[in-house]
């Protein structure tokens, strides 16, 4: 009976007093504001994981475009008189890209590896290149239905075909098992021109990735006693250490390019 006569009180309170209904009224929006800004954060919260999954396919859509972009200038640059064609080689045919999360990762041992969580359901196969938003990352070594093994830049069973962005010079970048920060851009020709922090970057040469891949910069360079050609100590673009998503790099024209180079060393 007492809270009955209570909520009748309120009521009369309310209704017939212009003062008290504005105070509650007020009070009322403030409580409700605050619940729908609370709820608002909780369900942007929510959200982030789905937004930053949006970005990232994002992000790998922009890259494309900015590869064949300068896929586009390299062509006109070599040819000027004409350009036919240009587009019949894009890289929106020719590569695809697929992508993937880290659910394994070393970067302390000597031969370290990747594990992610694509595999041959979703189109994984070996030799396929892999990068993140940075640079390159590795080459996919070994593949189940589900699960994914990479061999990354940090591990000197694997050489990567680079040059330097400004010029036609390629060597071959391999870690030496030090620091995961660092790897060494080898069999630089002494002539070749550059200088420290200019960017390295694929060579497209082997098929797994395009040309034009951010791999690193150049850190200070020596001249190796015994061969007589540039080693340039790189700075690597990828941060190995904070790696969560990745993008495997699928070449539409892999097999074909590998094939008829299989058979060309048939006659050596």
């Amino acid at each position: 009976m007492f809270i009955v006569c209570e909520i009748i009180a309120f009521m009369l309170l309310y209704r017939y007093n212009a003062y008290q209904r504005n105070v509650m009224l007020s009070s009322a929006n403030v409580v409700t504001g605050h619940i729908m800004s609370v709820s608002g954060s909780v369900t942007s919260f929510l959200n982030l994981g789905n937004e930053n999954r949006q970005l990232f396919d994002r992000n790998k859509q922009l890259e494309l475009e900015i590869l064949t972009l300068q896929h586009q200038l390299d062509a006109m640059k070599s040819n000027t008189l004409s350009y036919d064609g240009i587009m019949t080689d894009s890289l929106f045919t020719t590569y695809e890209f697929i992508s993937a999360e880290v659910v394994n990762n070393s970067v302390t041992r000597l031969l370290n590896y990747i594990t992610i969580n694509k595999g041959s359901k979703d189109g994984i196969e070996p030799d396929m290149g892999v990068i993140s938003t940075h640079g390159v990352v590795g080459v996919v070594s070994t593949v189940n239905n589900r699960f994914s093994v990479v061999i990354p830049l940090l591990n000197p069973k694997w050489g990567l075909s680079c040059k330097l962005l400004n010029s036609n010079y390629f060597g071959t970048l391999a870690w030496d098992g030090r620091d995961a920060q660092y790897a060494n851009l080898e069999e630089l020709p002494t002539h070749t021109e550059f200088r420290e922090g200019d960017k390295v970057v694929t060579s497209g040469f082997t098929g797994i990735f395009p040309a034009g891949i951010m791999v690193g910069m150049v850190a200070n360079s020596d001249i190796s006693a015994s061969s007589g050609f540039y080693s340039l100590k790189v700075k690597l673009a990828t941060d190995f250490r904070n790696l969560t998503t990745v993008w495997v790099v699928k070449n539409n024209l892999q097999k074909e390019q590998w094939a008829v180079e299989q058979e060309a060393r048939k006659n050596d």
